[in-house]
C-alpha cells in the first residue's frame, strides 16, 4: 500500500475539491491509489464539488457581528439566492462570521482558523459546503475594526437572517463617550454608508490616481468653455468640490436628514455627548459587488 503522505492528499483535495479529511479517509479506504480514490469520492457523493467550483457565484450572504469596540464582516458567495436561504449555508455563514472576529477580520487566519465541531479549517469546510449544497460556494473576503475606546457600530441591509443580508457595514468611532449613545450615532452612520457608498473616508484617503484622473476629465470639459486657463482652473477646483461631495463620507449629505454633511454630524453629536467623536473606519460589503461570470459554466 502506497504511503499516504500530506502530499498526496493534498494533490487528491486539488484535483476533486473534497474536504482533507474525506481525501485522506478516501485514500485509506482504497490503499493509497489516486484513481480509485477519485471514484471513491465520486461514488460518495464528495467530488462534486471540483465541477461546480468553476461556476460563478454571485449570490450568497454578507454576515455582520460587533462587540463592544470591535466588529468583523464576511462576504461568502452561492449561486443562488435559494441557497442563501438554507439554514445550514446560514448557520456556517454566521460560525465564519464569528471566527472573523476573532482573527480581527484577517481573511487569510479566517481561511486557515479551525471550524468550530471538526477538524478542518475553515477554507475546507466551505469546500465540503459545495458537495453538501450542491452548488458552488466561495469565502470571498473579510474585514475587521478594532478601537481601544469607542464602538464599532454595524447595519444590514436585506436582512435574511440575523445579522445576515446583502449589504454589511461596519463604522469605527473613536470617542469615550456614552457607548450608547455612539453606537446609535455608529448605526446610523452605517445606514448613510449602506446607501450612498462613499469611496474614502476623508479627500485626504482618496486614491490620488482617482482624484488626477478625475482633474484631467473636469480640465478638459472645461477648456470646451473656451475660457482663459486661470478660470478654467477655477472651474475645476468648483467641480472637483463636487466630487469630494459625492464620493467622501465626511464630505456627503447625510441621508438620515437630508441637509447636514455626514462631518457636521459628528461634530454636532461630539457636543451633545461632550467629548470628541472620530470616525476612524468604515467598510462596507455589497453581495456580489465586482463577481465576474465563470469564463465557462462547469
Amino acid at each position: 500500500m502506497a504511503e499516504i503522505t500530506a502530499a498526496l492528499v493534498k494533490a487528491l483535495r486539488e484535483r476533486t475539491g473534497a474536504g482533507m479529511m474525506d481525501c485522506k479517509s478516501a485514500l485509506g479506504e482504497c490503499g493509497g491509489d489516486m484513481e480509485v480514490a477519485v471514484d471513491w469520492l465520486r461514488k460518495n457523493g464528495l467530488a462534486a464539488a471540483a465541477k461546480k467550483a468553476g461556476r460563478a457565484a454571485k449570490e450568497g450572504l454578507v454576515g455582520v457581528v460587533t462587540k463592544g469596540g470591535r466588529g468583523a464582516l464576511v462576504e461568502v458567495n452561492s449561486e443562488t439566492d435559494f441557497v442563501a436561504r438554507n439554514d445550514v449555508f446560514q448557520k456556517a455563514v454566521a460560525t465564519i462570521t464569528d471566527l472573523a472576529l476573532e482573527v480581527g477580520g484577517d481573511f487569510e487566519a479566517l481561511k486557515s482558523a479551525p471550524y468550530p465541531g471538526g477538524s478542518e479549517t475553515v477554507a475546507e469546510t466551505v469546500t465540503s459546503l459545495i458537495a453538501t449544497i450542491g452548488e458552488n460556494i466561495g469565502l470571498r473576503r473579510a474585514a475587521g475594526f478594532q478601537v481601544d475606546a469607542g464602538v464599532v457600530a454595524s447595519y444590514v441591509h436585506g436582512a435574511i437572517g440575523t445579522n445576515l443580508g446583502r449589504i454589511g457595514v461596519l463604522v469605527a468611532l473613536e470617542s469615550s463617550g456614552d457607548a450608547a449613545k455612539l453606537d446609535a450615532l455608529g448605526h446610523q452612520i452605517a445606514m448613510h454608508v449602506a446607501a450612498a457608498n462613499p469611496q474614502a473616508l476623508s479627500v485626504e484617503d482618496l486614491d490620488p490616481t482617482l482624484v488626477e484622473r478625475e482633474r484631467k476629465v473636469l480640465a478638459e470639459q472645461a477648456r470646451v468653455s473656451g475660457k482663459p486657463d486661470e478660470i478654467i482652473a477655477k472651474m475645476v477646483e468648483g467641480r472637483l468640490k463636487k466630487f469630494y461631495e459625492e464620493a467622501v463620507l465626511l464630505e456627503q449629505v447625510f441621508v438620515i436628514d437630508g441637509e447636514n454633511r455626514v462631518g457636521m454630524v459628528v461634530e454636532q453629536a461630539a457636543d451633545e455627548i461632550g467629548v470628541p467623536i472620530k470616525i476612524s473606519g468604515f467598510v462596507r460589503f455589497a453581495l456580489g459587488e465586482g463577481v465576474e461570470e465563470a469564463a465557462e459554466e462547469g
